[in-house]
């Protein structure tokens, strides 16, 4: 059986809204990906993942569609998406759209007719329940704060929102729902695309009692009874059947606190629901609590413990992981977990170095190549993230003082992730010559791709170097992973091992010099693939391991 093309392949992230704006309204758009193909095509990706282009009054960045079929006008035109497919496809790339289901803008003209009245044929689209004792129908919570269900005063009648107020959960028991989007998705498969990434799709289906959520740990009252709920590898089966397999699409599902064994059920061979799962447990590491608007400290052994558990999990039950430490929801990694100061190159290539080399499809996300910080914003006027608002407003209720905050907020926003892409050192970073929707980082002259692609020893060319790396060296796809050093403070270091061939990456997450000392026996000689300082050590016994280094050795028996 061939070997899919997307298993050595590497996905490259665009939010529109902030890459590369054309018209100088001051909002990304779609002739501006357009502008840039032959740079991605540089840095060797194979594929684009653009995140909603939808018609959508943007409450939630596109994540709020009120028209499918119809192309946010802010963005460009359906004839703007046939260009861009023709571009890359001249290209020998592939474009992956981002598709919402899970809900609706309460704008869509679905909601629209359905909260009209309770006798509406489009009622049964989305989820309504009676109040209860003249509150809401149950405690669930949203993921952006307060009660996961609005009123909807005309008829008196509660809908459930699992996100903002403005975006409606569609009734995945009601068939024609399902139908409608099978048939909108196929609209889009029959435009080029080559794949689609599909948001928080895990959440589909929901327990129909709806019951009271009596204990939730982390205070996300209703989680258990919504993710990867009862019918949801039937409704994945049944969209793979419709949809994907008739397209030969290549697909990645956002999966919201999801388990190990969900997403060995969705991506496993013969499973025919998903090719790969996007899961966030490794990205809580740093969580206080498991709760996010909080200063947590990173638990870096918990880190390495959680890679190693998916990587070997998914391995053994022949699924399929997306590597990724950045996007449009995640703070930017080189300021998360690394050093965006003193040693901003280094720790930027040490990180790319840790996830590119394990077994999964990497996904990097615009500006990671260049090392793009978190802002660091001042206020939270320079915030425009829905979810960053209302966190800022719950916290300062707590009462904590308004430096605590912020730097919360400068550490957890969304925003941190969408400020505009840094081209050059112009004015805007070269993004636009109107005013950015969201202000552009400070550090832009020194950070900036333009300078980037001038420097043989940017952080642009180790993940090129990555990129190239996974396509010439069978084992990163097919290696087994073990991990090394587990209880060490210090060091993430782990072997991949395939058909007589040895991967052992070793890498120093911290800021201050250690020592690596090989745990085995067996110790042959390796040649360096790649390393983030140019000197690095030959032999891999013992190693003096400077700050952020990070080393692949290979070798062949």
């Amino acid at each position: 059986m061939q070997e899919p093309w997307w298993k050595r392949s590497t996905v490259y992230q665009i939010y529109p809204k902030s890459f590369n704006d054309t018209t100088a309204s001051g909002m990304g758009d779609l002739q501006g990906v357009i502008e840039k193909l032959d740079y991605l095509k540089e840095l060797g990706v194979d594929m684009l993942w653009l995140t909603p282009i939808y018609r959508s009054p943007q409450r939630d960045n596109g994540y709020d569609i009120s028209d499918y079929y119809d192309i946010e006008p802010a963005y460009g035109t359906m004839e703007d998406v046939e260009r861009l497919v023709q571009g890359l496809h001249d290209r020998d790339m592939k474009l992956m759209m981002d598709i919402v289901i899970n809900h609706t803008s309460t704008d869509h003209k679905w909601f629209q007719q359905a909260k009209t009245s309770k006798d509406n044929p489009y009622r049964d689209y989305y989820i309504w329940r009676d109040s209860s004792d003249g509150n809401a129908p149950n405690n669930w919570v949203s993921k952006f704060g307060g009660s996961a269900w609005a009123l909807e005063e005309h008829t008196d009648q509660y809908y459930l929102h699992l996100f903002d107020k403005t975006q409606a959960d569609l009734n995945w028991e009601n068939d024609e729902v399902r139908n409608q989007l099978y048939e909108m998705m196929n609209f889009w498969a029959d435009k080029g695309l080559d794949g689609f990434r599909l948001d928080v799709i895990n959440l589909v289906s929901k327990v129909q009692s709806f019951p009271y959520d009596e204990s939730a740990p982390d205070g996300q009252f209703g989680k258990e009874y919504y993710t990867d709920g009862p019918r949801i590898h039937e409704f994945m089966k049944e969209m793979n059947q419709n949809v994907f397999a008739p397209h030969n699409l290549v697909t990645v599902g956002e999966m919201s606190s999801t388990s190990l064994a969900a997403c060995q059920q969705y991506t496993r061979p013969g499973a025919n629901e998903l090719d790969m799962t996007f899961n966030f447990h490794h990205l809580k590491a740093d969580y206080e609590k498991g709760k996010k608007w909080t200063d947590g400290k990173l638990d870096f052994i918990k880190l390495k413990q959680i890679l190693a558990d998916w990587q070997i999990g998914m391995h053994q039950a022949g699924g399929w992981n997306a590597l990724f430490w950045c996007n449009h929801d995640q703070p930017r990694i080189v300021s998360r977990f690394g050093d965006d100061n003193l040693y901003h190159r280094e720790s930027a290539k040490m990180l790319a170095t840790v996830m590119h080399m394990m077994q999964g499809t990497p996904y990097i996300y615009q500006g990671e190549e260049i090392g793009m910080t978190d802002p660091k914003f001042s206020s939270i006027e320079y915030y425009n993230d829905v979810e960053t608002q209302n966190a800022y407003s719950e916290l300062k209720e707590s009462g904590m003082d308004d430096r605590a905050v912020m730097q919360i907020i400068q550490r957890r926003s969304r925003d941190n992730s969408r400020t505009p892409m840094q081209w050059n050192a112009a004015q805007h970073a070269g993004f636009s010559k109107g005013e950015p929707w969201l202000s552009v980082a400070a550090n832009y002259k020194e950070i900036n791709a333009e300078k980037a692609l001038a420097d043989d020893n940017s952080i642009f060319y180790h993940y090129q170097t990555l990129i190239r790396l996974r396509k010439e060296y069978a084992i990163i796809t097919h290696g087994d992973y073990e991990p090394l050093c587990m209880e060490d403070e210090r060091i993430f270091s782990y072997e991949r091992r395939w058909n007589g061939e040895k991967l052992l990456v070793i890498a120093n997450f911290f800021g201050e010099s250690t020592e690596f000392t090989y745990p085995k026996k067996e110790i042959g000689e390796a040649e360096i693939l790649l390393s983030n300082y140019q000197d690095s050590a030959p032999n891999y016994s013992k190693v003096q391991l400077r700050p952020f280094e990070a080393i692949i050795y290979y070798s062949k028996s």
